[in-house]
């Protein structure tokens, strides 16, 4: 199996992870918070979508479908053009109230462009080294992978704060 068959595959269980949130999800279901400073499912999604915008397209050498795609726009958050949900306040968790078919157009969206991404890769291309800050250099696999693993870590947060919210009566 090659390098782009294993991300690939591991891409589609974030997006059936996403997807499985989402279904049927309104927005008691997306704001529901376990307490007042705990992230909900709207941020999680919102956020673990960002976070792939960003260092896909970062990837790919091109803007984020953030922007391109109006997809700022979409969500009309009060928050810097370039917030990805990295160190947010409780606040800001908060303000994204986003329904489940602007996250899941917003996420498919993102994940289209991250298999068609993988599509254009050859082998040799995951060696290439894309951050040097780190020791030893992030090459474009590790990247991929650092992605992955912090989407299904966000994504398995979001299915437990739905379990939590479920319990508590809500849909």
């Amino acid at each position: 199996m090659l390098s782009t068959d294993l991300m690939t595959d591991a891409f589609g269980r974030v997006q059936e992870a996403v997807h499985a949130v989402l279904v049927g999800a309104g927005s008691d279901l997306l704001e529901f918070r376990a307490d007042p400073e705990a992230n909900t499912i709207a941020w999680l999604v919102w956020h673990l979508t960002r976070v792939q915008d960003d260092h896909v397209a970062d990837l790919m050498g091109e803007p984020q479908l953030w922007t391109t795609g109006g997809w700022q726009k979409r969500f009309d958050l009060p928050f810097a053009v370039g917030a990805t949900g990295y160190r947010q306040s409780a606040g800001e968790v908060a303000a994204v109230r986003a329904g489940s078919d602007l996250l899941h157009g917003y996420f498919d969206a993102v994940h289209d462009r991250t298999i068609a991404y993988l599509g254009t890769l050859r082998e040799d291309d995951f060696s290439r080294v894309v951050d040097t800050r780190w020791t030893p250099p992030v090459t474009v696999a590790v990247r991929l992978v650092s992605v992955i693993g912090d989407d299904l870590e966000h994504a398995g947060q979001a299915a437990f704060v739905r379990g939590l919210a479920q319990r508590a009566g809500l849909h």
